[in-house]
């Protein structure tokens, strides 16, 4: 019997966590590494926005027991069915996904809604045209939960930490919601409409007992996150509920995001605190905030663009367009996306230089024509 050495055995272990958890490791990294320019001190708990995490957390912590009875794919499957060709079975797909990100978060619809997709293009035997309708929901649910303050984590995090009043937010955000609603309507017209027959065979059905309680829970997270209900609140409430109706949500919460998060305040706080940096990135937003934010999640994504970016300006106007519009455009520009292509190269091993062309693509003419009318309209 052969025997693993325990070095190669730890690279691996290690190799395969930095995988599974590279956003993480890198915000990890970029905190100690700062943290050797400005070593720790009191300043440090300063730098955590507190209701940020806890409405995530609160609303990561209801998305999970929604899930855990298939309140989202049950819901989605049965509009998915009712499709009668492939144009409208790809729109149904953008739509929920659209949909699902301004009430659940981006990432949070791709997992759901992605296997939704690969069942009905698998079913009806249209697995070439894959690729295509997971990019267009890919930037559906990139573009969709740009409207609400916990559609994005990116903007949960701007809303909290400027108190950009909910108007106000929202007439921020309108535009460039309508004209991603027209883009991807476009796109989807470019599908032909083949036939199509779709049974719904699961036999699932919603239990309404835990469907209205959690719905319920659901509406109270956004009244804390609305700034209607004072966040501590929800952190007394929500989790004991759900202990007693569903205690496995705490292990399936995206602690990672949670982590990320708070690395990132540690990573963001510190720059901010070095004088070169902060008259670097200061010269640049006075530039432009739109563009270098934009910019910034191209090579280091929306979520920490946001964060490091909004300790170095006051234009939380143009910084919300830049993080939100900056989700297309690179593979990193967006975990979501990322999500996305694992999800792809998983279901079609053999065509993921196909999928990374088409991505491109299609991302670079979203990001050109939502930055062209951010900048001259919105």
């Amino acid at each position: 019997m052969e025997r693993t050495e325990p070095s190669k055995s730890i690279a691996g272990w290690c190799l395969a966590f930095f995988k599974k958890n590279t956003v993480v490791c890198i915000a990890a990294l970029l905190a100690i590494v700062t943290s050797f320019f400005v070593p720790p001190d009191k300043a440090y708990l300063g730098y955590f926005d507190l209701r940020t995490l806890t409405c995530l957390f609160l609303t990561l912590a209801v998305i999970c027991a929604l899930k855990d009875i298939s309140f989202f794919s049950i819901v989605a499957q049965r509009i998915v069915v009712t499709t009668g060709n492939l144009r409208i079975l790809a729109l149904a797909l953008v739509y929920i996904t659209f949909i699902g990100s301004m009430l659940i978060a981006n990432d949070m619809a791709l997992i759901t809604f992605l296997p939704l997709g690969y069942f009905a293009l698998s079913v009806t035997k249209n697995e070439e045209k894959m690729a295509y309708i997971f990019i267009l929901q890919n930037i559906s649910a990139n573009l969709g939960g740009m409207l609400t303050p916990f559609g994005n984590p990116q903007n949960l995090f701007l809303y909290s930490y400027f108190g950009i009043p909910t108007g106000e937010f929202t007439k921020i955000m309108f535009p460039p919601f309508l004209l991603a609603i027209a883009m991807l309507t476009a796109a989807c017209f470019l599908i032909p409409r083949t036939p199509l027959v779709i049974k719904d065979d699961s036999g699932r059905t919603l239990n309404k007992k835990r469907t209205t309680l959690y719905l319920v829970l659901f509406a109270f997270s956004l009244l804390i996150v609305f700034r209607l209900i004072p966040y501590w609140v929800g952190l007394l409430i929500i989790p004991v509920i759900l202990f007693f109706a569903d205690k496995k949500v705490f292990g399936e919460i995206d602690w990672g995001l949670l982590a990320t998060f708070s690395l990132f305040f540690v990573f963001s706080g510190n720059m901010a605190r070095i004088p070169a940096v902060q008259n670097f990135v200061s010269h640049l937003l006075g530039r432009s905030t739109l563009l270098v934010s934009i910019a910034s999640c191209q090579v280091i994504s929306n979520v920490p663009s946001a964060i490091l970016l909004s300790r170095f300006t006051n234009n939380y106007h143009a910084l919300l367009l830049g993080v939100n519009i900056g989700g297309t455009g690179t593979l990193i520009s967006s975990l979501a996306s990322l999500i996305t292509f694992s999800h792809y190269r998983n279901l079609r091993p053999g065509h993921t230089k196909q999928y990374l062309l088409l991505f491109t693509l299609m991302n670079v003419i979203f990001l050109a024509v939502m930055a062209t009318a951010a900048w001259f309209f919105f």
